[in-house]
């Protein structure tokens, strides 16, 4: 037996800085009625995740951190601080449910007026910061793919705060809250089967469920209601499409997949994607079982192929049932609002599907905004080539990623606020599930007026039509609301907003543009193949930037703004790829850090010459 005390590894020296309180005017949730603050969570290790709960790549982070939750909860809490960047966000309803609908399993502070958000100088969402359990900030990390450095960071600390007496170890302060019993929670889709039921995509309860046609008997349940990638199960699935034969297609959005349900036989398959997330350089195309897919929220049959709404890329792809092949068809993976041929052409979280003759209409979420795509000219072609060949997106209403409201009129003026869902209707016309504005909205090509259907649904999602009504699933209420389509439109006030982000002050000339990136403990950056990190930049209105814009493979840029120009927004997008930094393994684990940033500036003279974006690590 060896009495002598254990030998310690020094802890590594890292960055510090005192961690500010935490405030929010909404309060907390999942804490039973009790409020935290950092004195009261001394000796744990806190990882704050800033989110909102429109934010694709939000949702994706509360995935990666279930693991890490479940692992490390005796050492770890984990506070989601929800920032709002629309008007409806800042609604404690809406964060009360948001809270349930994505099975947030740890404390929630609700900052509607972004104070804690300033107090960490966060620039994006999602941020993850580190505070140790003195109470010091030792990380900070924007966007996706941290889990794993995250994890590594956690052991660290846990071995360093042990030694040292200062780790203090328990049950956390989460309170899960009541259960409440109804036949659908949050549901997302509705569909129409050929046997007059309706099938309904019953996202949180990890299920689809058929109703008959009244649209509240419950016919069946499809899939176990627990979370899987199982033939009897799926998470969190969102769209849905009738196929020729009579299947139906399951935007099965957290499992990364689509599933092919059989109404007839009560079957369930997997047609595409492998369960994993799509990370930038993964294939775009090919066998689609072997395709990684990131977040599918809608999809629709169009011209002989499955159109699906991949909002955790911001792009559109399509499956092609007879080849059993993916692609992508639209889109470049940069977030934003930019029209013209597919390939070419930005979206941001499309979210809704619709198909209408020529044209397939997308509700482009994030954008607050209706578009559609359409073949190149008209009668060209056959609309069955490959890819988005052929294929241009346009804007119908919607100006870009930070201008929202609810506003009716011409189209060129017209506001919405985070729509989901989308649907043709009889005369040409289109119906939106104007989401956060908790209205039914209808946009007729032939005028280009934006009109009111109906308002007080509660966050609608889709709506679809059944005979002379229009079922709308309102998703918050969980229940479908079965509306005869109105002749005359309801009058709205008009009301306009813009994201209260605050902007951020540079000085005209030139700008320098760090993204700050440390690879984590154990780790190096993979250049086995080229460089490991891409920077991209780009602005709104384009005149902003006079230099600097384009992509390059250094993490720094010095930007040229122009002096005409006073305020826009700064469009970042950075990747890094880092290995595990281990000689004796042939084939390294591999990781892959992303964020896209938009970031809104104002050019004045007493403004910065220096933009810090963190993507990983601590700005020196």
């Amino acid at each position: 037996m060896n009495d002598a005390a254990p030998a310690h590894t020094p802890a590594p020296r890292r960055a510090r800085l005192r961690a500010p309180e935490l405030v929010g005017k909404g309060g907390w949730l999942n804490t039973g009625g009790n409020d935290l603050d950092l004195a009261g969570l001394r000796g744990r290790i806190v990882i704050l995740d800033f989110w909102t709960f429109c934010c694709i790549n939000c949702l994706h982070v509360l995935d990666e951190l279930r693991e890490l939750e479940e692992k490390h909860r005796d050492t770890v809490v984990i506070i989601g601080v929800h920032s709002p960047k629309f008007v409806h966000e800042a609604e404690h309803a809406a964060v009360v449910d948001a809270v349930e609908r994505y099975e947030v399993h740890h404390p929630v502070l609700d900052d509607p007026e972004l104070a804690t958000w300033k107090q960490y100088a966060v620039r994006a969402w999602p941020t993850l910061v580190v505070i140790d359990p003195e109470g010091y900030i030792v990380a900070q990390h924007a966007g996706e793919g941290h889990a794993h450095a995250i994890a590594r960071l956690v052991e660290e600390l846990e071995a360093e705060h042990g030694a040292k007496g200062t780790l203090r170890r328990g049950d956390g302060p989460y309170v899960a809250p009541e259960p409440v019993a109804t036949d659908l929670r949050f549901p997302g889709k509705a569909l129409l089967l050929q046997s007059g039921n309706l099938l309904v995509s019953d996202s949180t309860r990890h299920q689809l469920v058929e109703l008959a046609p009244d649209g509240e008997s419950v016919i069946r349940r499809i899939g176990s209601g627990e979370r899987g990638f199982g033939p009897d199960s799926f998470s969190e699935p969102q769209g849905l499409a009738l196929l020729p034969d009579g299947t139906v297609v399951v935007a099965d959005t957290v499992n990364h997949a689509l599933r092919r349900f059989d109404p007839a036989t009560g079957a369930v398959e997997t047609v595409a994607g492998t369960g994993r997330q799509w990370w930038q350089g993964s294939p775009t195309s090919g066998p689609a079982l072997e395709v990684d897919l990131s977040s599918p929220w809608d999809v629709a049959w169009w011209q002989g192929r499955v159109w699906i709404a991949m909002a955790g890329v911001h792009q559109l792809w399509t499956w092609d049932p007879r080849t059993g092949t993916v692609a992508v068809s639209a889109g470049t993976t940069s977030e934003g609002l930019h029209d013209g041929p597919a390939p070419e052409a930005w979206l941001a979280q499309p979210s809704g599907l619709a198909a209408a003759g020529d044209r397939l209409w997308i509700a482009d979420s994030e954008n607050s905004a209706l578009r559609y795509v359409e073949r190149e000219g008209e009668g060209e072609g056959d609309g069955e080539g490959e890819g988005g060949d052929g294929y241009a997106v346009r804007t119908a209403v919607g100006t870009g990623l930070f201008d929202f409201g609810h506003r009716d009129g011409d189209a060129a003026q017209a506001l919405l606020q985070h729509p989901l869902g989308v649907t043709a209707l009889p005369d040409g016309s289109v119906a939106v599930c104007d989401t956060y504005n908790h209205a039914l909205r209808r946009f007729d090509p032939a005028t280009g007026q934006v009109s009111t259907l109906a308002t007080d649904l509660r966050e609608p999602s889709d709506a679809v039509l059944v005979g002379e009504d229009i079922v709308v699933v309102e998703s918050a209420r969980h229940r479908l609301t079965r509306l005869r389509l109105p002749e005359e439109a309801v009058r709205v006030d008009a009301v306009a907003h813009r994201t209260q982000r605050a902007a951020t002050e540079v000085a005209p000339g030139t700008l320098r543009l760090d993204v700050v990136f440390q690879a984590p403990t154990g780790q190096k950056l993979d250049t086995r193949y080229g460089p490991s990190t891409r920077l991209l930049v780009s602005s709104t209105p384009p005149e902003l930037l006079v230099g600097g814009e384009g992509t390059g493979t250094d993490l720094f840029r010095e930007l040229a703004l122009n002096p005409e120009v006073t305020e826009g927004v700064l469009h970042v997008s950075a990747m890094a790829a880092s290995c595990d930094d281990d000689a004796a393994n042939e084939y390294p684990a591999c990781h892959v850090h992303q964020q896209d940033w938009g970031v809104p500036v104002t050019v004045t003279a007493a403004g910065a010459t220096r933009l810090p974006l963190v993507l990983a690590g601590m700005d020196a």
